[in-house]
């Protein structure tokens, strides 16, 4: 069974995890994947992207390594079964770009590209427009502002549409793959990244409270998305399958892999900012279905003065698997 990636705030919970996410890959459109991934159904205009653009980009930040590994892969399969090659990608779209850092990836990997971020976000565009004129690629990262996928119309065709964590908070999945894979060129590759094993972060014995609580989390968040889904507009009550989806939607050669974020302790600065962003917003988004007893253990890992806390644990690790699946256009 597909495990999900869910988001409250146009980030994701800890890459692959069920639940609200905190500040990770963004999503963006009907909820930070989308709407902004906010999944209990408020507009994107709810929420002070300007105050969150930082935290979730720091959180796109620590998930460089997973996006490097997938863009190197979608290199490899442009290149397969005699399609036209990397080298021929002339134009590409994230969407649910968030603060643009899988933009600048796709940016730097196909240097022949314009590449589009689309996000219904403008402030977490205007810091993809920073981004990519600080890593010297402003004159090829353009911005649109959209919702995903009602407002992508004047969007036109692409070589290669990349789309992380945004279709799991729309109603009919189906449909908005099928709706993505109507902007692809001939030839043209759709990657969508849903999915992957929930992330590990700490030992199953953190030395407070009961043993376990990963596992609890893991189970409070899978009954907060599946609330989130029956809540949507149009949801449907479907086997979560993407290659299916990507095969409904008369795409061809549908391709499936996964890739492994693997930071060992000492873990960064950066990285443990994000784990505590993301339990920060687990303890706001579904606390209340925790016994007192986890959400005293989540309170005191989240104190940046405990010295159980997170962010001064000498064992903090974080340990997470992105699923990203492809398919082409005829």
């Amino acid at each position: 069974m597909t495990r999900h990636d869910h988001s409250v705030t146009g980030a994701d919970h800890l890459s692959a995890g069920p639940g609200p996410a905190a500040p990770g890959n963004h999503h963006s459109g009907h909820g930070h994947g989308s709407g902004h991934g906010h999944g209990h159904g408020q507009d994107a205009t709810d929420l002070d992207w300007e105050v969150l653009g930082p935290v979730l980009e720091n959180g796109a930040e620590v998930h460089l390594p997973v996006y490097e590994q997938a863009v190197d892969w979608l290199r490899t399969l442009l290149a397969a079964d005699g399609g036209p090659g990397p080298d021929a990608v002339r134009r590409v779209l994230d969407i649910g770009s968030g603060p643009g850092v899988a933009a600048c990836v796709l940016a730097q990997a196909f240097p022949g590209a314009e590449v589009v971020a689309v996000d219904p976000g403008a402030a977490l565009l205007e810091r993809a427009r920073e981004r990519a004129v600080r890593l010297g690629l402003g004159d090829r990262v353009r911005t649109h502002v959209a919702e995903v996928t009602d407002g992508l119309d004047a969007l036109g065709g692409a070589d290669l549409i990349w789309s992380s964590k945004v279709l799991h908070h729309i109603g009919d999945q189906r449909a908005a793959v099928a709706a993505l894979a109507g902007h692809l060129r001939p030839g043209g590759l759709l990657a969508i990244a849903e999915g992957g094993l929930a992330p590990r972060f700490l030992p199953r014995d953190i030395g407070i409270g009961r043993p376990g609580l990963l596992a609890r989390l893991d189970a409070a968040g899978e009954e907060w998305f599946t609330r989130m889904r029956t809540a949507l507009p149009d949801s449907e009550d479907t086997l979560e399958d993407w290659p299916a989806f990507l095969a409904d939607a008369g795409l061809r050669t549908p391709c499936t892999r996964s890739f492994l974020l693997d930071l060992p302790a000492p873990l960064s600065s950066a990285a443990r900012e994000y784990v505590v962003a993301t339990l920060t917003r687990i303890l706001e988004a579904y606390g209340d279905r925790l016994d007192e007893d986890d959400r005293t253990t989540l309170a005191r890992l989240t104190d940046p003065h405990d010295a159980a806390g997170f962010a001064r644990r000498p064992d903090a690790f974080l340990l997470a698997v992105q699923t990203v699946h492809t398919a082409r256009a005829r």
